[in-house]
């Protein structure tokens, strides 16, 4: 199962928001299960789409330097239900970043119809873990996973 839950950014503006799509198809395993004759996006990937895209946007102030995790979900309220075909546009706009941690407001929409409204924190853990053992290397913006993202940001925007 890939873990990777948006396919590109249509929007990126750094410090400030990042807009990305997600195509919702019958080729993801999970839509098999979930649920049997009445496929349907669980709640779960979708905060877990809009953490990658929220995330994104976080890491990139610090140039990708620190480990950025998802820490807190504030607030997840669904309105819709998700179905293959519907393509979710999820824009995440930051609140507050600071040394420890950063928060988010994002929303999911399906068309011109919004889906869900979510809030979260993330917390930059080699800032808020000093003196914890962490392996050295960046295992959150690993290599390959920035040269995912080299694909998907607009040419503009650099890393």
């Amino acid at each position: 199962m890939r873990w990777i839950w948006i396919d590109k950014f249509t929007e990126f503006e750094p410090g400030k928001r990042a807009v990305s799509l997600k195509n919702v198809t019958l080729a993801e395993e999970h839509l098999h299960d979930h649920f049997p004759g009445y496929p349907t996006m669980p709640a779960s990937i979708m905060i877990e789409a809009m953490a990658q895209t929220g995330g994104i946007l976080v890491g990139y102030e610090r140039k990708f330097k620190e480990k950025v995790i998802l820490a807190k979900i504030n607030k997840a309220t669904f309105y819709e239900i998700v179905r293959p075909g519907e393509s979710l546009i999820l824009e995440a706009v930051i609140d507050n970043i600071a040394d420890e941690a950063a928060s988010i407001t994002g929303t999911i929409k399906s068309g011109d119809t919004l889906v869900a409204d979510i809030k979260m924190m993330f917390s930059h853990i080699d800032n808020n873990m000093a003196g914890l053992e962490f392996p050295q290397e960046n295992f959150v913006f690993n290599d390959q996973f920035l040269g995912l993202l080299r694909f998907y940001l607009p040419a503009d925007v650099v890393i």
